[in-house]
């Protein structure tokens, strides 16, 4: 039975990101959420509470998962900010999710600030022992690395998507990264000018 319910959940969460990725949280349809997942629409509420509360659980959820895949390594900006990219390359629906988060929940919970101020820190220390220019403060450097990775599929009007919905090119995606690699490593490098 605990099997079942693991696995009823784990289709809640999946079938919520597609939706609530496709319409924040105010569009979402806690009926074709449990549809989607061929599950009781009842067991949304048994399992998260309402709502609100299942995307609560699909954006924690979809941040560990980043957080695993990607892990932050201060020593190696540059390359952090390439495999970031490579996640939201592979997953379009993540940051379309992370907007959908700003706009309808604007603020940082609790758990979202404690991992930046984490990162925070590592960069600090990191910009301590040399290995990251000194010159800009560690959230501002944070912040750079983490706009710059999201840019190409945030921008309004710019090249996160084709107008006919098409996947990018290999060599296109390609550019893209190397520019973002390539942006942090001038940001954070010592003595870059």
């Amino acid at each position: 039975m605990a099997r079942d319910s693991s696995a009823t959940r784990a289709r809640l969460l999946d079938a919520a990101f597609t939706e609530f990725a496709a319409y924040g949280i105010a569009g979402a349809r806690v009926d074709r959420i449990a549809e989607a997942a061929q599950a009781n629409k009842r067991l949304i509420y048994v399992y998260f509470g309402n709502k609100e509360q299942l995307f609560d659980a699909v954006l924690q959820r979809a941040l560990e998962i980043g957080a695993e895949t990607v892990p932050f390594d201060p020593q190696d900006l540059p390359g952090y900010a390439g495999a970031v990219f490579d996640h939201l390359h592979a997953h379009p629906a993540l940051m379309r999710l992370l907007l959908w988060k700003q706009l309808e929940r604007p603020g940082t919970t609790e758990v979202e600030a404690k991992s930046y101020r984490d990162k925070i820190a590592l960069v600090a220390e990191a910009q301590r022992r040399g290995h990251l220019d000194p010159a800009h403060d560690p959230v501002d450097i944070l912040t750079l690395v983490l706009a710059l990775t999201q840019a190409w599929f945030a921008a309004v009007g710019g090249p996160g998507t084709d107008a006919d919905g098409a996947s990018w090119p290999a060599d296109r995606a390609a550019r893209h990264r190397a520019a973002v690699v390539n942006a942090v490593r001038r940001i954070t490098t010592p003595n870059q000018q």
